[in-house]
């Protein structure tokens, strides 16, 4: 059985990783089918927005599969991610449906997509700490860009966990549903995005992307780059 679905409807893809009975941890294959996903999301013009998600209720991921670690180790050190692409830019929107644990290296899958949508009943935290493992997946360059540097070593160095009430206070998720509603809602705000005119919409994400944290001189210069605009 495949580890990971993925389908395209009206615009949106979806990529849902199918390991319920592992809280949806990912082993090498799932890493290496991720990748291939995402790619294929990537290189597909009728797809605009992917949605990601885990299969069932009660995790969205838990991170790497602690009891699956050597099928992992030919992604060490691999430029797309070790548990998949989290080190890769998308250049299309994406949004994260969450339900149930979005931990570890979940929460760097999480922290990768544009937009996150929580369930109720959801859970975060940096849950590597207790295994004495890193978060290598870009967790510690794109939480502090979500919620803030003070609130991002909070969760970094004292792994706690957070729920969906406080994580959406933090600006660590966009929009908290009730339990069930998670990936429903997901796939309207992704219709709602697939919508739009792409060229515009899309210039103006890489510009937002890509000028946040520039200085605004240098940011307003990218925006008028990305746009084409002559400004001499």
């Amino acid at each position: 059985m495949p580890s990971v679905l993925y389908s395209v409807e009206d615009a949106v893809a979806t990529l849902t990783i199918d390991r319920p009975e592992r809280r949806n941890a990912i082993d090498g294959p799932t890493a290496d089918a991720l990748q291939d996903r995402f790619e294929d999301f990537a290189a597909d013009e009728s797809a605009h927005v992917l949605v990601v998600t885990g299969s069932g209720d009660d995790a969205f991921c838990a991170g790497a599969d602690l009891k699956a670690l050597e099928s992992l180790a030919h992604r060490s050190g691999a430029e797309q991610g070790f548990e998949g692409f989290t080190r890769l830019d998308s250049p299309k929107p994406t949004i994260a449906a969450i339900s149930g644990w979005c931990v570890a290296g979940g929460l760097e899958l999480a922290l990768w997509a544009d937009l996150r949508i929580a369930t109720t009943t959801s859970r975060f935290g940096v849950l590597t700490r207790r295994h004495g493992l890193p978060f290598i997946d870009g967790g510690t360059q794109r939480l502090p860009r979500a919620i803030g540097l003070p609130r991002a070593l909070d969760l970094l160095m004292t792994g706690r966990e957070i729920g969906a009430e406080e994580a959406e206070r933090m600006g660590l998720v966009n929009e908290v549903v009730a339990p069930g509603n998670h990936l429903e809602r997901a796939r309207e705000v992704a219709r709602t995005i697939a919508g739009h005119p792409q060229y515009a919409l899309l210039a103006d994400r890489r510009a937002a992307i890509e000028g946040f944290g520039l200085p605004l001189r240098a940011g307003l210069d990218l925006e008028a780059q990305v746009h084409n605009l002559d400004l001499g």
